[in-house]
This record gives structure tokens, sequence and C-alpha cells, in this order.
């Protein structure tokens, strides 16, 4: 997001002075690395949770389309810095078919609805759907292998993408840096105040020598992933009020063998176990990084107090506010299936991981697959009305003034970070909106001039802008 940012207003503000600051010593090393997340290009062709079954049986495909529309912008922006010399190439981005498998009646059933509603619209309209065993098995030949009788079926959309966050990012910032950005790693910012002219103070340590200095800006975006509420909170600004974090660790089983990796060339969603949140969605990913191929199953769910993968185990406490812990505390009490699912998941053993991985993928053995932790997660618990409520979304806050911002959450994240920086542009310049938007649609063509406007609703659930 952070990098997005920075690039947008590169194009559009070449004279201003832009400085990216990073606590660790190289970019990209939280939920941005590839090893980190999933890799999908969050596009809704394969995850159920964006498409919820209403009340009279009908599926609702709004969250769906919206996603689909936010993730081409984003490849929009990608495709125009290719063109115009400003990333190397498309290294970052390989074409892999999103697939969607379930199993029992009543799943196949609800897909094959969910199939008929989006592939009625035509961003959806080369979606294929089965439920011929033989189709399958041509579709994904591990997950059919050696499978028990019974109902399956599957959806897939063969213009997907497995994407390398972390690849696209350091490649974001080296373009940054050949266009006069200052790029700050090894540094902290351990304190922000205001100025008396509007602006911000930054209070920046060096992590290798705790030199410290005092950095000017304007404006500051807040893009550190699981570190980003806490230095909300130290900004003081009102929006940030009530605001608390939940981290969630993750871990996959990552598997290098190259028969079973030539085996399978599919990102396979499947559906949450009865009470488990949207994150437990277990998928089979096969993966493209720096060059390597993997594939990749999971997420399993661990719980740490950290914030960031390479951050404290003081994190949590360090958060906790007057003003949030009774939103904390009314989320705990309100989500008891979390919870448990959490603990469930903290006391599994390998042999759990591998059963749950045998449900997809029926032959697997143990020796091909190696355990390995991802990166962490904070769920947003936004303040409401009586208490909290726990987000699984991706939410952004912006002061009154336009003069600060910062990003919290967690999916579809980078896939829609286009979107969400424009939408950003919006809140905090909107002054210079008339001006910039030539310049934005030139960059992403299907930008509709909802998404450049400030004064427009946002029309995303998972993002959602406090102004």
């Amino acid at each position: 997001m952070s990098a997005t940012l920075a690039t947008l207003l590169s194009e559009l503000e070449p004279t201003w002075s832009i400085e990216v600051i990073e606590r660790l010593d190289q970019v990209a090393r939280e939920s941005s690395d590839a090893w980190n997340n999933a890799g999908t290009g969050h596009a809704a062709l394969c995850e159920l949770n964006y498409t919820p079954e209403r009340p009279d049986g009908s599926i609702d495909i709004a969250k769906a389309v919206r996603i689909n529309e936010q993730f081409s912008l984003s490849a929009e922006l990608w495709d125009h810095l290719i063109a115009a010399g400003r990333l190397p190439g498309d290294d970052f981005r390989t074409p892999v078919p999103h697939m969607t498998f379930v199993q029992g009646e009543r799943d196949v059933d609800y897909l094959r609805r969910r199939h008929a509603a989006l592939s009625a619209h035509p961003r959806f309209a080369s979606m294929e759907f089965s439920d011929d065993p033989a189709v399958l098995a041509e579709w994904t030949p591990l997950i059919m292998a050696e499978r028990a009788p019974g109902p399956v079926a599957a959806t897939r959309a063969p213009h997907g993408y497995d994407v390398d966050f972390g690849a696209l990012t350091r490649h974001l910032i080296d373009d940054l840096r050949g266009r006069g950005a200052r790029v700050s790693t090894g540094q902290e910012v351990r304190d922000l105040r205001r100025s008396p002219d509007g602006g911000w103070q930054l209070l920046i340590q060096d992590r290798a020598s705790g030199r410290p200095r005092v950095l000017h800006a304007r404006f500051v975006f807040v893009g550190a992933g699981g570190g980003a509420l806490r230095l909300l909170q130290r900004s003081g600004i009102e929006e940030i009020r009530g605001y608390g974090g939940f981290p969630i660790a993750g871990q996959f089983l990552r598997t290098r063998n190259p028969a079973l990796i030539a085996a399978h060339h599919a990102k396979v969603y499947g559906k949450a176990a009865v009470g488990s949140p949207p994150m437990s969605v277990p998928h089979l990913d096969a993966r493209a990084v720096g060059g390597g191929q993997a594939l990749l199953f999971g997420p399993y769910a661990g719980w740490s107090m950290k914030f960031l993968k390479h951050g404290s185990w003081g994190d949590l406490l360090r958060t906790i506010r007057p003003d949030n812990i009774w939103p904390m505390l009314s989320v705990g009490l309100k989500n008891l299936d979390l919870l448990r699912y959490l603990i469930t998941e903290v006391l599994a053993g390998r042999k759990k991981r591998l059963s749950s991985l045998r449900e997809y993928l029926p032959t697997a053995q143990d020796a091909d697959w190696e355990l390995i932790t991802a990166g962490q997660r904070v769920q947003v618990i936004k303040p409401v009305p009586g208490g909290g409520a726990l987000e699984f979304g991706t939410e952004l806050i912006t002061a009154a003034d336009g003069s600060i911002a910062g990003l919290l959450g967690a999916s579809p994240g980078a896939s829609t970070a286009a979107s969400a920086m424009v939408d950003l542009l919006g809140r905090c310049f909107p002054e210079r909106m008339n001006d910039w938007s030539p310049r934005l649609h030139a960059m992403m063509p299907s930008l509709n001039d909802e998404d450049a406007d400030a004064d427009a609703p946002s029309e995303d659930p998972d993002l959602v802008d406090q102004a």
C-alpha cells in the first residue's frame, strides 16, 4: 500500500519530496513478503466469503464485483508502469487458474447457484462449473486422485493470477529511488506530533546506532501493517479512538516436490468449516516465487501477542487504551466461536494439519510437506454503539484535516492497493482531485468518477473510510 501511494504521488506531483521509512533492513519483509501470504490476486474468482447466500437462497455478488473491479485497477496500474519502463517487467505476476472446490450435496448446490449468478455478469463470464469427477480430474488431478466417491463440484476461472507482492513492492521502491524519493531502511518512527503549521513532526530512530532525528512532513501515510494501529494511536487523532487489534499468526504447509508441483497448476479455495472465520478458508495454491515453484496449503492459525512477524511480544499490550478496552472485551464475548477455533488451531499437531491437507489432497505424504510461518495478521476491532465489532476486511482511517491517514486490516489488502490509495487521495487531497483526475485515468483507464471523487461514498464493505 505504501509503495503504491508513493508511486501515485510521484506521478501526480513529481516535484514533491517523498520519504519512505522502513523499520527493517529491507522493504517487503512483513506481510508483503511472498512467503508471508498466499499470493492470490484477489479478484473474487474463487473466494466464497465474497459471495454470501441471502435468506431466500439467492447469491449476493455485489462484493465480488467490487473486489474484481478493484483488482483490475491494480492490474491496470501495473501495466501502465511496465509500459512506461518504471517496472522491469512482469516477473511478479504469474497466470494461474482460480478454482473453488466443494464437497457434499448442499455445498455443490450452493456452488452451482453461485456460478449461475457470477457467470451472468460480464466480469465472470468465462467462469466454468462442473460436478463431473472426470472433468475435475482434468482441472485438478491431485485433488481428485484416489478421492472417495461422493458429490463434488468446482468452478474454474482461467484468467487468475499468482502475485509475488514482495517482488512487486521491491520493484516499486527501486523505481521511487530512481525518481528521487528517499528510502530509509533500518529506521523506526517512535512518535508523531502535530507541527504548529498543521503538518507533522516524526521522531525517527536508527535501529542500529540508536541515533534519533526529527522529520517534518506535510502529509503522513501510516502503512506499517500490524504496526499501523500503534502509530495512529500515537498521533492522537480523534478518528482512531476506540479501535483495537487482534493478532493472529499464520502458517502454511509447503512442498517443493517437482512431481506434485507439475501436477497442480491452480489456486483452489474451499469452504471454511461451520463456525470458522473467513480467515480459515482452506486453499491449495500454486506459487511462483523468485523463479522457483512450490505449492502451499493452509492457512493454519496460531496466536501471538506480536503485531508484526518481526515485532515485539508486547505489541498487543502497547495498543490497549482506555477508549478501546470495552470494544475489545465485547468482541471477545461476541466471538466465542473464533476463540474456540484459535485454541483448537494452536493445540493442533502435525497429524491434524496433515489430516486437513488430505481432505483436499488425499494422496499427500508427510515427508513432502514442511510447515512454514507466514505473516502476522491484525484483525481490526472497530468501535460501534454498545461495544466493538471484529472486521475481516481493510479499513482506511483518515484524519479530518487530511494530514494523516493509515491502513488497518488484512484481506483483500494488497490486491486492492490501487483502489484504496485513489480513495485515500480523494479523502486527503480533495482540492487537487480535479487536476489529478486526467492523469489517474491515464494510468488506470477503467477508473470511474466515483473512485476518484472525494465526496462519493465508498461502495466497498471491506474499505470503510473515516473522515
